[in-house]
Order: C-alpha cells, then structure tokens, then sequence
C-alpha cells in the first residue's frame, strides 16, 4: 500500500476491521474490531470497579466514569507509552470517538425522554427566579473569568466564542446527575428537592440554548454571517420538529396501548429519526446530539410509547456506549498540563468562581423569594452539580478548538469537584424535620378486635400479585365497610437508568415516590389490578410505587408505615417458588431489606414465603376456601400470628385451626434448656393462657374454628405433628416463639424466618402450603434480629 509522506512523517494506513487470528501471524490489537472490543471491557470494569468503590460515599455513577476516563487516559495509567499505544493507539481513536458519540446521541435523546415540558409550563416565578439567579450570576462570572484565563494560558483562542464557553460551562447544571442525586437522598419529593428539579429543568434547556449559539460562534469561518445562518438554522430545525415531527410522535403514541408490546416498526422508526435528527443538525454547524435531545423532548411522555423506548436502548446506551464518551474525554485530559503555581492557582481560581456563582447566586435568589436560610443553603450545593453535561460543553469546545490542553484539564478538574462535593455538602446541611407520630395501632394483637386494621403490602412485581390480592381478600375480617385498610407497595429498585427517572416523575407530594390511585391513561397493570379489586370488595387498597436503592428502600418502608399508621408490614421472602415446587433466590438483596425492615419497623411485620396462595389468580370472596393452621408454641410473636389468624377466620370461606404445643411433663430434662430472656418467668406464660382462654372464648360456637393441644416430648416428635397439617393452604407461626421445643428444633439458613418458619420454608420439608412469619411490635427493646438469632 503507498502512503503519503508530509514533511517527512508517513500517515498510518487505515486499521482493518477483523484479523486473521493470533495462530497466522496477525496481533489481533492491530484491527479495528477487536481491539474496540478490549477497549470496551477494560473501561467496563475500570467505571463499574470504582462505581461500587464510590458507592458507600453515596456519589452518582457519572463520578466514577470521570474518575476512570481520566486514570485511562495519559494522566494516569497513559504515562507509560507502551500501555497507551498498545490499547489507546492514535489510529483506534476515530473508531472510539465515533462509538462515543453515537452513545451520547442517544442518552441525549433518553435525557430528552426525561424531562418533560409539561414541568416547565407549570414552573412557578419562584422557581424561575431562582433558575435565573442561578444561570446569570455565573455566566457573568465565566465571562469575568474567561478574560483571566485568555491573559494567562489561553491567549489564541477564538474570543466571543470562548467567553460564551466559559459562561456556559460555569452556569450548567446537570438535571440527569441532579435528578439522581436527590432520589439517592431521598429529597425528590420534599419542597427542596421539587424547587431543585423544575429550576435544573430550565437552567439545562437555557444552557443548552446558549451552547449551540456558542457552538455557531466557534466555526472556522470568520465571517459572523456564518454563524447567524448556523443559529438561525437550528432554530428553524427546531420550529420544524414542532411542526412535523411532533404529531407523528403522538400518532405513534396514540397507537400504543396499555399492556399491549409496542410494534417494532414504532421503536425503529424513532430511533432512526434521531440519526436524522442528528445528521441535520450537524449539517446545519452544531453537534449532532442537539437533534437526538430535542426529537426526545418531543417524545410525548404518557402512555406505554415513552417507557418502551427507553427500555430498548437504556442498557446499551448508558451501561456500554456512554462509558466510552468519558474515557475519550480522559484521553484528552492531562492533568500534567497543570504546572506551577500559577496553573494549580488557575484550577482553584476558576473551581471557587464556578461554586461561588452557582450557591451565591442561588441563595440570594431564594432568600428574596422568602424561602429559608437552611433550605436556600440546600439548593445552592444541589445546583452546583456539573456531572456530563459539563463534559459535554467542554468536549464540544475541544473539538471546536475553543479550549486548549491545559484549559480543558483545568475545567475537568471544576467539573469534578463540583460534582463530587455535592452529596456530602447537602446530607451535612439538610435538615429533615423529625416526624412525631403516637398512633395507637402498631400490632394486631390488641383490645378492641373491632378497630380498623391498617397493612401496609410489599411485593416485588406481577408475579407477586395474585397471592397478595388473595392474603387481603383473607384478612378482610368482620363484614363491615372500612374494617381493612390496605396499602399496597410496589418496591422497585432505583438506579441510574432512564426508566427510573421515568417512573420517579410520577410522584406524589407525600415525602415518597408514590404513584397516584385512580382513573388515568398511563396506568401501570400492577395499579389497574389492586383497583380492579378495591372495586369488587369492600376494602380499602392504595396501591403505590416506592422507588429507591436497595440499600435504604427499607427506610420507605418503615416512613410509609408510620406516615400510615399502619399496624402490620407483610413483606415478601427472597425466594420464589420454581415450576417444579422448589424455593429458588431471586435476588440476596431482597433478604436484607426484609432483615433491615424487621430491625427497624414501627409496627409488626410478616414475611410470606409464597408457594401460590390461593393459585395464579384472584379468588372472588364467594369461592375462598382455605384451611389456615396457626402453630403456637408461646411468646408474642405467636400471639400476633394467632391474633391475625382469628381475623382470618372472620372471613366465611376460611377454615381456622390452632395448634399449641406442650412439653410432656415427664420427659422435660430430655430436652436442651436455653435461657431466652424471661421466658422461664411466669409473665410470658401467664399472657400465652390469658389471651389463649379470651380466644377460645370467642370462638366457642364458631365451628370454623379448631382448637386443639398436642403434647410432644421433643423436636422430632413437633416435626412430625407438623407434618400432619400439610394439605393446609397456609401456615401462620411466629417468628420467635418460646419455649425448649424451638430451641431444640434445628437451625436453617432463614433466620430471619425463625426455626418454625425456617423448617417450613426449608427444602427438606416437603409442603405445598404458603407460610406467613409474624414478629410483634415491641417497644421495649429495640430489635436487632441478625444478632439475636447468631
């Protein structure tokens, strides 16, 4: 092959794609495709490695891929030569930047999807204000900064196009970064965290305005006709998406049902008109991700259309290309371009003027508009979050040659910083106000078995459905209007995908990602079932979402409880049931929610192994009949099983059997005695008869009701009596029950089901019925259940 030679250095030829293979000859790092494809795994596991190093620090996701692109690229690991022009040769660039930005095209359009403009009619002149304050005072501080920075490092750039650069770059706020960082604390839907969301919405689409007029200005061209003609195109670009575009996307939108797939042909279309989008945009002088944001802004965001796009591409976008847009951003930052005193002075000068700005500006702002000094402090720190758009506006610049090395690394390096200091500033100045709730009702087991019980139901997804709808169909009680309350909660896990930002939208201002009850278009399945039956019955079902990380999802469970009043949590167990009747572990982490929620609940909790309660489907009240077997060995939590299995046998469909065990008398020492607090008092036994003669009381002429006593004389003995209530649909035991027979039964790896309900959920125990775990409130003691049952 013949190559050009210029001033005597040869080009390099063109990489092919695909090799041969290593056994004739070829080195596979010399070919396009696969060495893209160490490219791509060697950034996976650098952004996702520092990703769960960050993750106790509780910073976003966008943290950890700038920390990687800059350790990838010649500030860190790029130093050695080898490395670099091993894995990171100059002629691979073109390839990466190309998977880059196609990746950033299309999380353009996600973060399009996000933001609704809906939001922005609504925006209150408060939040406007503060938006403003928040954009103004530093664009006037990066244009203030942007002429010390010309007279010291920067002296032969373009200069009205790197003034507006550098007013937009210090007046960014990144609305996907912050919308993240105030679902990870919790302060979306509190007063704060709706002023932050709707004022970052109008900062980013100002600052994108203002970003592709400085994109107009830093054309090679000289002439400012050029870039009155690039401006004025993308407007028009814009008023003709408007125009045309938009109604076609609510044609398509209109074509897509609840519950039914959206066509193929529907996804493709669209995707394939944001490439457009992006290609005119770029024939117009600004970068393509402006077409691919604005077709996502069009998107209309009810109905099913919305959801379904995201889903397609979410993962492909932001797990795998995006990651690549900050490592070809590190492979231009080199922090040791940043030497002297004078540049490091630069990087503290122009970091405090882009955080002075932004808080400054911000307070000052709020505190006009009569909001409080703590929460004024709040949203300053929210606002000066840079995250990716901040890359976005000065790799932008980079290209466009508006910044130079060292101004780029010194603006990373802001970008960095500011982002970072948000979370741990706001969790050290926000200051929740402290609930005090004295409700009366936190267990079953209580005097007036007539007052209206509330329960707060958790399920995981659909599966879980059928069997919750039938444990509330069941624990209705006396046929009275308002005798059952019941919440039903949704747990999905928050994470930095779209479709969580799409689902925290629809929030209601309780303090929680809620989703409203109630007759609306966009109605997920899961609601459109607990109304369906909330209809055919006299209970009262309010479904909602609770949206947050599995690591403190049990705090919305214990707040939403208490907020409720509620006097029970029934959770789901971490296993599922397979085809073949066997227990299998969806997910680990779903056990410590449930072990966190029993340390922590403000009321008494159930956990409910689930083997089919009732079948796949919703049993109508005329045709329950379920066999419901209480085990009672003793203790508290034994008497909130028994309590809530005679509100069962309320129900008329429902056949209620009690079983108390006793000790042989003669054979008491056979057993191993453990101390277990003040079980060997007679308080505890005298509680057991008193609330067990009360219940047989009421139930004498009941003939759905069987009370009986077994005396056994040890484990095995307790196990096999257990075994003949088998063919029952449900088990109710407590979770800690007293007595030597317990003690003595063996121990499981479900602690947090106790050993009566660990033996019925383990796999050795062969039984189709469903077993519910009851753990009593007590407000005694607090309650550490890892440490109790080790």
């Amino acid at each position: 092959m013949t190559s050009n030679t210029t001033s005597g250095n040869v080009c390099p030829p063109p990489m092919k794609p695909t090799s041969n293979g290593a056994f004739q000859g070829d080195n596979p790092l010399d070919y396009a495709l696969p060495l893209a494809i160490l490219q791509i795994c060697l950034v996976l596991v650098v952004t996702r490695g520092l990703a769960y190093l960050f993750r106790p620090l509780r910073q976003p996701r966008v943290i950890a891929e700038i920390v990687g692109g800059i350790l990838l690229g010649p500030s860190a690991l790029g130093r050695n030569k080898s490395y670099l022009n091993a894995v990171f040769p100059p002629k691979s660039l073109t390839v990466l930047d190309t998977l880059a930005n196609l990746g950033l095209i299309f999380f353009l359009f996600l973060a399009g999807v996000e933001l609704d403009p809906k939001s922005l009619r609504k925006t209150g002149g408060r939040v406007l204000a503060i938006a403003t304050a928040g954009i103004s005072l530093p664009f006037a501080l990066g244009i203030g900064s942007s002429f010390v920075l010309k007279a010291t490092i920067a002296k032969d750039v373009n200069t009205s196009a790197f003034v507006v650069y550098m007013g937009v770059a210090l007046s960014i706020t990144a609305f996907p970064v912050l919308a993240r960082i105030l679902a990870e604390l919790k302060l979306l839907t509190t007063s704060v965290g709706r002023m932050a969301m709707s004022a970052a919405a109008v900062n980013d689409v100002a600052a994108w305005i203002l970003l592709a007029l400085a994109v107009a200005l830093s054309g090679n061209s000289q002439s400012p006709l050029v870039s009155l003609w690039v401006f004025l195109g993308g407007c028009g670009f814009v008023v003709c998406s408007i125009l045309i575009v938009l109604p076609i996307f609510k044609w398509m939108a209109q074509k897509c049902h609840e519950g039914e797939p959206v066509e193929e042909l529907y996804i493709c279309a669209t995707l394939a008109a944001v490439l457009a989008a992006g290609f005119v945009t770029d024939a117009i002088g600004i970068h393509a991700m402006f077409g691919a944001f604005v077709f996502g802004i069009l998107v209309p965001k009810d109905g099913p259309f919305a959801g379904a796009l995201v889903e397609k591409i979410e993962d492909l976008v932001s797990g795998l290309l995006l990651p690549l847009y900050f490592v070809s951003s590190g492979l231009k930052t080199n922090i040791a371009t940043i030497q002297g005193l004078q540049s490091w002075g630069l990087v503290i000068f122009v970091t405090f003027t882009a955080c002075f700005g932004k808080i400054v500006g911000t307070i000052v702002a709020c505190l006009l508009c009569k909001v409080s000094f703590n929460e004024s402090l709040v949203l300053g720190f929210l606002m000066n979050s840079k995250g990716l758009v901040e890359l976005i506006v000065l790799n932008i610049g980079k290209e466009r040659k508006v910044l130079n090395d060292q101004t780029f690394a010194i603006m990373v390096l802001m970008a960095l910083f500011t982002t970072f200091m948000t979370t741990p500033l706001v969790m050290a100045v926000y200051k929740r106000k402290a609930r005090i709730s004295d409700y009366k009702y936190r267990t079953i087991e209580r005097k007036n078995a007539n007052s209206q019980l509330r329960i707060l139901v958790c399920f995981h997804g659909a599966r879980n459905i059928p069997s919750v709808i039938n444990l509330i169909e069941i624990s209705r009680g006396i046929q009275k209007r308002d005798a059952l309350c019941v919440y039903a909660m949704h747990l999905k896990e928050f994470s930095e995908r779209s479709s969580s930002m799409l689902m925290v939208q629809k929030v209601r201002k309780n303090g929680l990602p809620f989703w409203n009850k109630g007759p609306r278009a966009d109605s997920d399945h899961v609601i459109v079932a607990f109304e369906a039956y909330q209809q055919l019955s006299q209970v009262s079902v309010r479904p909602m979402i609770a949206i947050s990380s599995m690591a403190n999802i049990h705090e919305d469970i214990c707040s939403t409880a208490e907020r409720k009043s509620a006097a029970v949590i029934i959770l789901p167990f971490h296993k599922q049931q397979r085809l073949d009747g066997s227990l299998d572990i969806t997910r680990s982490d779903f056990r410590l929610v449930n072990k966190r929620v029993l340390d922590n609940a403000p009321c008494s909790v159930g956990i409910l192994v689930d083997r089919g309660l009732g079948g796949t489907c919703h049993v109508s009240a005329s045709n329950v009949s379920y066999s419901i077997v209480v085990l009672f060995f003793g203790g508290g939590d034994d008497r909130e099983a028994l309590a809530y299995g005679a509100r069962m046998a309320e129900h008329p469909g429902i056949r209620l059997v009690v079983v108390r065990f006793l000790v042989e008398p003669n054979i008491v020492g056979e057993i191993t005695r453990v101390d277990i607090g003040d079980s060997s008092s007679s308080k505890p036994i005298s509680e057991d008869d008193e609330f067990l003669a009360e219940f047989r009381l009421k139930t004498t002429n009941d003939d759905s009701v069987i009370y009986g006593e077994k005396i056994v004389k040890d484990a095995a003995e307790t196990v096999a009596t257990i075994r003949e209530f088998n063919c029952c649909n449900l088990f109710v035991v407590g979770l800690r029950p007293t007595g030597e027979l317990t003690c003595a039964l063996e121990r499981n790896d479900s602690s947090e089901l106790g050993p009566v309900g660990g033996l019925l959920a383990s796999q050795d125990y062969s039984t189709t019925a469903s077993v519910l775990v009851m753990q009593q409130y007590r407000n005694d003691m607090p309650i550490n259940l890892v440490q109790e049952m080790e």
